[in-house]
């Protein structure tokens, strides 16, 4: 395993050298809408990518590349959480916006602090079960 100059990580499979090719189409598969438009775009045709998503490596390579692109979405969204809670608060806080706009705001708002805690209280609760199995002599599943 090594990594190439776009940041992808090439595999080494059967012994036979990983393609530029594979690369370009695990690249395809993660951006493009079906398998079809990401054959064309890593310049191989539709059978040849049906085949390579046979293989264990390359279909190994792609699902690690698909966690790594959620991955990173995640962290977008993540960081632009508080744009978006800032936005809620400023039209919830903004006189001059309709009511039924502020009222939606603070709606949004207490939603999702109350989805919040309960999950919170969830994660606390299997934290305290999982303690309690332990204790009683390990995990059974």
């Amino acid at each position: 395993m090594t990594q190439t100059r776009s940041g992808m990580v090439r595999f080494y499979g059967h012994g036979e050298k990983w393609s530029r090719k594979k690369d370009a189409a695990i690249v395809a598969l993660v951006t493009e809408p079906t398998i079809a438009d990401a054959a064309k775009k890593a310049g191989i045709s539709h059978a040849t990518l049906h085949k390579w998503l046979k293989v264990k490596e390359f279909k190994d390579a792609y699902m690690q590349a698909r966690r790594e692109a959620v991955s990173a979405a995640i962290s977008r969204l993540q960081q632009t959480a508080t744009e978006a809670v800032d936005a809620l608060r400023d039209v919830m806080n903004d006189t001059e916006s309709p009511a039924s706009a502020r009222v939606s705001a603070a709606r949004s708002i207490l939603e999702i602090a109350i989805k919040a805690v309960e999950l919170e209280d969830l994660e606390a609760r299997i934290e305290e079960l999982e303690r309690l199995l332990q204790k009683e002599g390990g995990m059974r599943w």
